[in-house]
């Protein structure tokens, strides 16, 4: 379905562009050449230039839905995250702590009440003088 709709939204972005490019200059920019935008456009019919911008509204129109439409379905299947709850596997593979969210993870870490305290880990080992490289 994405991918029917990814193609019918390019056509209609060819289609604007297209569209878009075909009306005639008004004359409000510099045109080709550095012109003022007169002079016989591709169209000269007022009537045409009508069509042309009732044509260039519904292309416009289309490409919003399209859009919209593709935003919709890139979202489908989502369901809500939070930072708060941890996923059962990590992405390693191994197995999440126990405890559905970091609140129950915490309070499940804290020592009862009355209970002796953790012994305190071992201080680390002195850090060996820097090694430094030897050229060769």
């Amino acid at each position: 379905m994405q991918t029917v709709l990814i193609i019918i939204h390019l056509m209609v972005v060819l289609a604007l562009i297209g569209v878009v490019l075909i009306q005639r200059s008004e004359g409000g920019g510099l045109g080709i050449g550095g012109g003022g935008g007169g002079g016989g456009g591709f169209f000269s019919a007022r009537g045409t230039a009508n069509v042309l911008t009732r044509a260039t509204a519904i292309l416009a129109a289309l490409f919003f839905i399209t859009s919209l439409g593709l935003t919709i379905l890139a979202g489908w299947g989502r369901g809500p995250s939070s930072i708060f709850t941890t996923p059962t596997t990590l992405p390693s593979g191994a197995p999440a702590a126990p405890g559905g969210n970091v609140l129950e993870q915490l309070q499940g870490a804290q020592p009862a009440p009355g209970a002796a305290a953790p012994a305190a880990p071992a201080a680390p080992a002195a850090p060996a003088a820097p090694q430094v490289p030897q050229s060769q």
